[in-house]
C-alpha cells in the first residue's frame, strides 16, 4: 500500500477552454498543438518558478508549489505567453487556458495529490474566464502586496461537490508588468537562492508588519501591537536570532520579494500575515516562509470576536509563538541532517540528536542521540540545551527499561543539574533540566522551581507546561498538574506528540481518585499510540480501581507483557521514586490488584 502523507501546498489546476469542440473540429491538430504548448510553455513556466507538475490531465495539468507568489507568477507568465502565441492564430484554432489556484492541505500518495483542497483548485479553474485566473482568498491573502496584479472580489462561489462556498478573486495584470524580460528575471531569481553568507548558524527570523486588509484603520494598530508582542516573545527563546522591529517594519507598505528581505536582513525565516475584520469578528492569517527559497513552511488562520481586543491579541500571539518554535526546530533539524557530517558545528550535532529523543524514540535512536549530544558538548562545553536533552534521553531510557536504571538516573541527574547551572536564561535547559532534577534526582520541588523559571522566560513553551504538569503531580499538587497539562493542549492543538500530554493527564486524575478520567485519557493516548507502554500501564491501574471494568484487565495485561515480558511491580516502582509516599502506595496497590507479577 502506498505511503500517505499530508502537507501544505499551493495547488494549481488549468485546462483548455472548449477542448471537446476543438478536438471535434481537428483532433490530431489540436492534440499536437496542445502537446507543444504543454512542453514549451506550461511545464517550463511551472518549473522556472519552483513548481512541480503532478500530472497532465489530457486537456490541462495539475501542479503544486510551495509558494503562492511563485504559483501566481508562473500562471500570469503562462497566460501572457499564451496570449502572445495566439495573437496570429485564427480564433477557432486558439488554445486558451483557464486556471484556478488554492492554498491548503493535500494528501500525497505515490506523487499524486488528493483532498478537498485539490478539488477546490479544480473547481475554481472551471469558474475561471478564458485566459484568466481565479484564486481563493487564502491565495489572495498570501500574495497581497507582493505581486504586480489586481484582485477583483467575486464573492462566495458555490462550487460543485464542495460543502462550503469559497470566496474567490479574479486576477488582472498589466501586460507591461509581465514582459519577456521580467519573466526571465523572475525565473532566474526563482532558480537561484539568494546568498546566505550573512546568516547565523542559529535560526534567524524577521517578523514583518501584518497587512491590514480591512477598511478600519484601528485594526492596523491592533496588528502592529500583535507583531510587537510576537517579536518580544520570540526574542526570549535562546538560540534564536530575532530581527528588531525597526528593521523588519522598514518593509511595511512595500512590495518586496521575501527572498530579498531575507538577504538584506540576514535571516533564514520570515513571518508574515494579514488581518481583516468584519463586524465584531476578526480574522488573522499567518505564514512562515523560508527566506532562502520563498517556500511556505507553515500557514494558519485565527478567528475571534473583538469585544475584548487585548485578550484576543494575547491569545493569538501565544498560539503563534507556541506553534512557530516546533515548526522552526523541525525545519532546522532537516537542514542540519542534510549537511555533510564533517562540517557540523555543536548546534548542528544538537539538532541531529533531537529527533532521536522524541516520545516515539527507540533504544538505538536514544543511544545515537546521546553520542551526538556528547559531541555537541565537547565542541561547546557551555551548551546548556544539550545537557538538558541528555537528561531527557536518560529519563527515556529509565522509563522504557533500557539499560541500567541506576546509570540512567545518575547520568541524567548530573546532566540536568549542569543544564540549569549554565542555562539560567535558557527555557529549554530550565524546563528539561528541571524535569530531570524532579524525576531522576528525586527532587520534584526543586525541579518545579526551574520549570517555573522557564515559563517566566517563555510563557508559550508547550514542553515546559507539559513537564510542569508532570512535576506538580510528583509533589502531590494534582489539580495544578491538570491545569498545566490542559494549558499544553491549548498551546498545541496539532501537537504531533499530544499523546504524551494525554498520558500525563492520567497521573493526576488517578491520584485524585477520578479513575474514569484516568481511564479516558489513557484511551486517548492509545488511540494516537496503540503500543505505548506507559498508556497501557496507566489504563491497567485505572481499570483495576474501577469495579465495573474487570473484563478489560486480562487483555490489557497481555498487551503489557508483549511489550515488557520481564515487567515486575518492583522494577516499575523504581521509576516512580519521585512521587509522594501516599501516591506511591496507591499506585503499588493498583498494580497488585491488577494481578501483575511482583
Amino acid at each position: 500500500m502506498a505511503h500517505e502523507q499530508r502537507r501544505l501546498a499551493v495547488i494549481v489546476a488549468l485546462d483548455v477552454v472548449g477542448y471537446s469542440r476543438l478536438m471535434g473540429q481537428n483532433e490530431s491538430g489540436t492534440h499536437a498543438l496542445l502537446k507543444t504548448h504543454l512542453a514549451e510553455r506550461v511545464e517550463p513556466s511551472i518549473d522556472r518558478h519552483g513548481g512541480r507538475v503532478v500530472k497532465l490531465t489530457g486537456d490541462g495539468a495539475l501542479a503544486e508549489f510551495d509558494s503562492a507568489v511563485n504559483a501566481l507568477s508562473a500562471l500570469i507568465e503562462l497566460q501572457q505567453a499564451m496570449a502572445d502565441a495566439n495573437r496570429d492564430q485564427p480564433e477557432a484554432d486558439r488554445i486558451v487556458f483557464r486556471a484556478g489556484i488554492h492554498l491548503g492541505e493535500v494528501i500525497v500518495e505515490a506523487d499524486d495529490l488528493y483532498g478537498d483542497d485539490v478539488n477546490i483548485a479544480v473547481r475554481l479553474q472551471g469558474e475561471s474566464p478564458p485566459g484568466g485566473i481565479l484564486i481563493s482568498r487564502a491565495v489572495r491573502e498570501a500574495v497581497s502586496g507582493r505581486i504586480k496584479a489586481e484582485f477583483h472580489a467575486l464573492g462566495e462561489l458555490p462550487l460543485k461537490n464542495i460543502v462550503r462556498p469559497i470566496r474567490a478573486f479574479r486576477v488582472e495584470w498589466k501586460e507591461a508588468d509581465w514582459t519577456a524580460d521580467s519573466h526571465s528575471q523572475i525565473s532566474k531569481s526563482s532558480l537561484a537562492p539568494l546568498p546566505t553568507s550573512a546568516l547565523s548558524d542559529k535560526p534567524s527570523i524577521a517578523v514583518l508588519a501584518f497587512r491590514n486588509l480591512s477598511d478600519d484603520t484601528e485594526r492596523e494598530y491592533f496588528a502592529d501591537g500583535m507583531v510587537d508582542d510576537i517579536i518580544t516573545t520570540l526574542s526570549r527563546i535562546p538560540n534564536f536570532l530575532v530581527i528588531a522591529r525597526n528593521s523588519s517594519f522598514s518593509y511595511k507598505g512595500r512590495s518586496v520579494d521575501v527572498r530579498q528581505i531575507g538577504s538584506e536582513l540576514g535571516v533564514r525565516y520570515v513571518l508574515d500575515g494579514s488581518i481583516r475584520s468584519a463586524g465584531n469578528r476578526l480574522r488573522l492569517n499567518c505564514v512562515l516562509i523560508d527566506a532562502t527559497s520563498g517556500n511556505h513552511i507553515w500557514a494558519e488562520r485565527y478567528d475571534g470576536a473583538i469585544e475584548d481586543v487585548f485578550d484576543l491579541q494575547d491569545r493569538i500571539t501565544s498560539s503563534i509563538v507556541a506553534t512557530i518554535y516546533p515548526q522552526l526546530m523541525s525545519f532546522e533539524i532537516t537542514r542540519a541532517q542534510a549537511k555533510p557530517t564533517s562540517n557540523l558545528t555543536a548546534y548542528d550535532f544538537y539538532l541531529r540528536a533531537i529527533p532521536g529523543i522524541v516520545p516515539t524514540a527507540t533504544e538505538s535512536s536514544i543511544s545515537e542521540a546521546l553520542m551526538l549530544l556528547d559531541r555537541a558538548i565537547a565542541a561547546d562545553p557551555q551548551f546548556s540545551s544539550a545537557y538538558a536533552y541528555v537528561a531527557r534521553a536518560q529519563w527515556g531510557r529509565l522509563h522504557q527499561g533500557w539499560g541500567s536504571s541506576r546509570e540512567a538516573k545518575a547520568r541524567g541527574y548530573e546532566a540536568a543539574k549542569r543544564a540549569v547551572e549554565i542555562g539560567k536564561d535558557d527555557p529549554v535547559a530550565l524546563a528539561l533540566g528541571g524535569f530531570g532534577i524532579a524525576s531522576l534526582g528525586g527532587k520534584p520541588a526543586e525541579g518545579v522551581e526551574q520549570i517555573e523559571r522557564a515559563l517566566a522566560l517563555n510563557p508559550n513553551f508547550l514542553m515546559a507546561w507539559r513537564f510542569g504538569g508532570a512535576a506538580y503531580s510528583m509533589i502531590g499538587k494534582h489539580e495544578k498538574s491538570i491545569q498545566y497539562f490542559e494549558r499544553a493542549m491549548q498551546l498545541g492543538p496539532r501537537d504531533a506528540f499530544a499523546f504524551e500530554t494525554y498520558i500525563g493527564l492520567t497521573t493526576p486524575y488517578f491520584f485524585l481518585g477520578r479513575h474514569d478520567q484516568a481511564h479516558y485519557w489513557a484511551e486517548r493516548a492509545l488511540r494516537d499510540k496503540p503500543r505505548s507502554f506507559l498508556a497501557i500501564m496507566w489504563k491497567i491501574v485505572a481499570v483495576a480501581m474501577e469495579s465495573h471494568r474487570p473484563d478489560e484487565l486480562a487483555d490489557l495485561i497481555e498487551q503489557l507483557k508483549a511489550l515488557r515480558p520481564r515487567f515486575s511491580i518492583a522494577g516499575c516502582m523504581v521509576r516512580f521514586g519521585a512521587f509522594q509516599d501516599s501516591d506511591r502506595k496507591l499506585f503499588e496497590t493498583a498494580l497488585r490488584r491488577a494481578g501483575l507479577p511482583e
